[in-house]
């Protein structure tokens, strides 16, 4: 269903931050046949129309008795508060279709997950599909509860999908599997020889006392005793 959304044409001599600060959003739209042109919406009433319609639902520009369909393309937000600065709208052709990511929402539970503790990773987030602007849907749905066992996957391929809208990336891509959890090995480092004390053998020697020199006989008269002697 298409949303309305009502613009009028911005005078480029309004800086964009004197609009924001008035209440209202600068934004563009364009298309193949269709010049860029500069307009100006209401914030409050476009924050109404992207929580619903996102960026794959017709949006109605209108201004008195002008009227273009578009998409949302784009939305500059504000880094910090994530407020909408500047929107881009693209307009399309009647009969044409169009390729666009609508995101997936995925449901049910996978009994390898729940009974046999596996581990799901949802490899895709987005779908790329082809539709024309009428039959593009707000979001895919994937149901997981065929995951039933280790090594299970979900292909694009058996995603079910509305009618009129085809798959633009491959039927064989990967959308979601589960896998057996691995547990994790821990290895002991070595000991670290350095930090070990190698124990000393034999008696220490007493403070004042002489250390006993290894293999020498009590009473062996020193050698400078020896010298004395033959004096």
């Amino acid at each position: 269903m298409a949303l309305t959304l009502a613009y009028e044409k911005r005078d480029a001599k309004v800086r964009p931050k004197t609009l924001r600060n008035s209440g209202k959003l600068p934004a563009v739209f364009y298309g193949r046949k269709q010049a860029s042109t500069p307009i100006v919406i209401s914030a409050r009433e476009f924050e109404k129309v992207w929580k619903r319609a996102g960026e794959s639902t017709v949006v109605n520009l209108q201004s008195g008795s002008e009227e273009v369909q578009a998409l949302i393309n784009d939305v500059d937000k504000h880094p910090v508060t994530g407020i909408p600065r500047h929107v881009d709208f693209y307009v399309f052709e009647k009969g044409q279709k169009l390729k666009i990511k609508i995101p997936i929402e995925f449901s049910g539970v996978s009994p390898a997950v729940k009974d046999l503790g596996a581990v799901l990773v949802k490899v895709v987030h987005n779908l790329e599909i082809e539709a024309a602007p009428k039959d593009l849907p707000q979001k895919i749905e994937v149901d997981i509860s065929g995951l039933s066992a280790f090594g299970s996957v979900i292909l694009a391929k058996d995603i079910a999908l509305p009618q009129g809208v085809t798959l633009v990336i491959s039927p064989d891509d990967v959308i979601a599997s589960v896998y057996e959890p691995k547990e994790e090995v821990v290895e002991e480092a070595p000991p670290d020889l350095s930090t070990i004390e190698v124990a000393k053998k034999g008696k220490e020697p007493v403070e004042g006392e002489e250390a006993a020199v290894p293999g020498a006989e009590a009473g062996t008269p020193k050698k400078e005793e020896k010298k004395e002697a033959k004096k």
